[in-house]
């Protein structure tokens, strides 16, 4: 059931649910997560089972300051304080070397566990009434079956889980694609998984060069959303240079005409869009606009049925790392 974020009587009713080791969709500036207490194996066993998420694939664990970082991590080094100091609340998920008595689920079995401070109000509040009755932090992967479309809104959530899902209704969510992923275990950032916090805020806060997981000599840590192929609807996804998805609108219009439409257009181009069997819709020219609209549009084009998602390929700078990365995974689910 999806319970509206604004009746504190709602909040405290997904404290007590996270509490007594239940599941709870809960809204962040991200994307939505499916909740569970942390600190009960039991719990976030239940995350597992409800994504078809392999056990061994880590978790986030979401907490309501910096003083909750102490439950979970034994090591915190000064450049990950500066960036908790920096980005905190917000979406930033920093990997630290975890308390080998805390979390081991939710790190799926890893000596590091990743930690983020939501600032999305909502989230906020229900960290800090769960942490009041002795849950000292959220693991939350985004409320969604494993691989699939990240959910924005909480009918999103609803429609992935069923009304027997206790869901708060935070409104869309703000940034749209999850958080940016920095391993701290290594002495020096490492980018894990790009999100709307770029390369160079990161360095800039932390007065060290970020590197890349091709740079190191050792594995990096598993982190949630770094498989090959995520975040996939259900149409297969293709991504095209805007004169190859131009020629290829053209010869549909020769070839195709009337009936439902079976192919969608994702595109910050204006395109000349011939054939009816085309779904066409504009990308916005903006990056961080793009990323809140992302999934959303994805999986609207799902609903209207359509069996191809044809997707312009993204300007190479680092604002629009983020969405890259995400449209190369779904692309890769094809």
């Amino acid at each position: 059931m999806i319970l509206d974020g604004r009746d504190p009587a709602a909040v405290a009713a997904a404290a007590q649910a996270l509490r007594a080791g239940e599941l709870v969709g809960l809204p962040t500036e991200t994307v939505y997560g499916l909740g569970a207490d942390a600190g009960s194996d039991a719990a976030v066993a239940k995350i597992f089972a409800a994504k078809g998420r392999p056990a061994d694939h880590p978790l986030i664990v979401h907490v309501a300051d910096a003083s909750g970082v102490d439950a979970f991590a034994r090591e915190v080094p000064a450049f990950a304080r500066q960036l908790m100091q920096a980005f905190w609340p917000g979406p930033l998920t920093l990997i630290l070397p975890r308390r080998p008595e805390a979390g081991a689920a939710a790190a799926g079995g890893q000596d590091s566990i990743g930690l983020r401070c939501p600032s999305h109000p909502l989230a906020h509040a229900l960290l800090l009434a769960a942490r009041g009755l002795g849950v000292q932090g959220v693991a939350a992967p985004s409320a969604n079956k494993f691989g699939r479309v990240s959910p924005t809104t909480a009918a999103h959530v609803q429609g992935e889980f069923g009304d027997s899902l206790l869901v708060l209704d935070g409104g869309p969510c703000e940034v749209g694609i999850e958080s940016t992923i920095i391993d701290c275990t290594r002495g020096a950032p490492v980018l894990l998984r790009p999100g709307l916090i770029t390369r160079e805020q990161v360095e800039s806060a932390s007065g060290l060069r970020l590197l890349g997981k091709e740079e190191l000599e050792a594995p990096a840590p598993r982190a949630s959303g770094t498989l090959e192929a995520h975040y996939a609807p259900n149409a297969r996804v293709r991504l095209m240079e805007g004169q190859a998805l131009q020629a290829a609108l053209d010869v549909l219009g020769r070839d195709f005409d009337g009936g439902k439409a079976t192919i969608a257009v994702y595109a910050r181009s204006i395109l000349r869009v011939p054939s009816s069997k085309v779904l066409y819709r504009r990308m916005p020219d903006d990056a961080a606009a793009a990323a809140q609209q992302l999934f959303a549009a994805l999986r609207d084009f799902d609903a209207r049925g359509v069996s191809l998602i044809w997707v312009e390929q993204l300007p190479q700078t680092s604002d629009w790392e983020g969405v890259r990365d995400r449209l190369q995974r779904a692309a890769a689910a094809a």
